[in-house]
């Protein structure tokens, strides 16, 4: 056999050696008997396994780039226009790293940043001397120059970059991009500026960041205003915490209320009947948050001081699942659109937790399948655009804990997304609101202000 020939056939063979090595890797690893490490032994085999998943990494970057290139090549194949050309790759990068497909275009565009531009970056990865984090800051801090100029700096930190902390490969990179090219950077400044924002996500025990992006002289600004408003309550004998005068100060000025608690407000609470009216302790479910203690959901309807709205729904005894309704529309809308999102909650797509934007037919009204709940999904808009890209197909079906839908990717990939349980599902619940003619009686609470 010839060389060529033995390097052919070892190539063809990389990828089941490479998934026999991770098999094998992760039945040590899952099994590892920690007992037989002393203290140093134990700290050496920790920095082995951190250089490893340094590696993985790296090799993850470099097969997402390969996974692009010929995604891209089977598309245009396929005859798909030049602007579609790359749809819904990212998404299936995403669902093979088990994780939500926002997280996969940005992983995606390291990985084509690492290799085609911040080589040496890449291979500190590969080596176990730079972490994924510190290569994301290296990329980001450099994203403003050209390719070339990138790669200037990429060789000129190589050596440097496995002894900086995160923040000082940020401030350095930081520092050498500024001195390459002023004028793109200024640009970035600008462009960073009109992309200034207001978000909100959950935090822990019924609390929310509200999270406002801006130019660093506003936020400072803000924020010394802030200091200056709890220093002068607390001066003047205010019972609160510094941090407590701050953020209801801030909420007081951004609604023009003389307290906080006064704010006019819409709120959606789903909850079990015993929840609403009795002393049960199945979570609520408050739309757009998540989980909501029994107790806490009570107090907003009890303290509310403004109109209240309750409404029925139901659900199906064996599962808890909201029960379906009908539509002869093309689209989802009104109630049944309402129900799908109450349903649902957040993204169905596997790993993906972004807010519901579409609702979408799983199975496509172009291809007969209805408008109703049981064909219906809450997707984000991100999700629903890549579905919609060549080879990608979704089924509908009842799986043993509800409305399960299954999605395969144009390379076979299959991924199973089930419903969340509604409040009180499967939880124990006396038997009381489960009755034949009316099952899984569930109460909405509309509050505003």
């Amino acid at each position: 056999m010839s060389t060529q020939s033995a390097d052919a056939e070892q190539r063809a063979d990389a990828p089941a050696v490479l998934a026999r090595l991770v098999t094998t890797a992760m039945a040590l690893l899952t099994d590892l008997d920690v007992s037989s490490y002393d203290e140093e032994s134990a700290l050496a085999a920790i920095t082995s396994l951190e250089r490893l998943k340094r590696a993985a990494a790296a090799s993850q970057a470099r097969l997402s780039v390969r996974a692009d290139e010929l995604a891209r090549c089977r598309q245009r194949d396929e005859g798909l226009s030049a602007e579609r050309i790359g749809a819904g790759v990212a998404a299936q990068i995403a669902l093979a790293r088990l994780e939500s497909p926002h997280r996969g275009g940005r992983d995606l565009g390291l990985a084509k940043a690492l290799v085609h531009e911040l080589p040496q970056t890449l291979v500190g990865m590969g080596t176990g001397g730079v972490s994924e984090w510190q290569a994301t800051l290296v990329a980001r801090e450099t994203a403003c120059l050209d390719p070339d100029t990138r790669r200037a700096i990429d060789e000129r930190i190589a050596e440097r970059l496995p002894g900086w902390g995160d923040a000082q490969t940020a401030r350095e990179v930081r520092k050498l991009a500024y001195a390459a090219d002023p004028r793109a950077t200024l640009a970035r400044h600008a462009r960073a500026e009109s992309d200034r924002r207001v978000t909100i996500r959950p935090a822990p025990d019924t609390m929310c960041y509200l999270t406002a992006h801006l130019p660093a002289t506003t936020g400072v600004a803000a924020y010394a205003a802030l200091i200056r408003e709890a220093d002068e309550a607390r001066a003047r004998g205010d019972s609160r915490g510094k941090g407590q005068v701050m953020a209801d100060t801030l909420v007081q000025r951004l609604t023009g209320q003389a307290t906080a608690p006064d704010v006019p407000l819409e709120v959606e609470v789903v909850m079990p009947v015993d929840t609403l009216l009795g002393d049960g302790s199945s979570p609520a479910h408050l739309v757009g948050y998540g989980p909501l203690p029994a107790a806490q959901a009570r107090r907003l309807v009890r303290d509310n001081r403004a109109a209240t709205w309750v409404r029925r729904l139901f659900a199906r005894p064996e599962s808890g699942q909201l029960v379906a309704m009908d539509s002869r529309r093309r689209r989802f809308e009104g109630e049944l659109r309402h129900l799908v999102v109450l349903r649902d909650e957040f993204c169905r797509t596997p790993w993906c937790d972004a807010p519901i934007r579409h609702i979408d037919h799983p199975v496509p009204h172009r291809e007969g399948g209805p408008t109703s709940a049981d064909n219906a999904q809450g997707l984000c808009e991100a999700c629903n655009y890549a579905k919609e890209a060549p080879g990608w197909r979704a089924r509908v079906a009842r799986g043993p804990r509800g409305h399960l839908v299954t999605l395969t990717t144009p390379t076979g990939g299959v991924y199973a997304s089930t419903a969340p349980d509604p409040p009180g599902a499967g939880l124990g619940l006396p038997p009381a609101p489960w009755q034949p003619e009316c099952p899984g009686v569930w109460s909405i609470l509309a509050r505003a202000g």
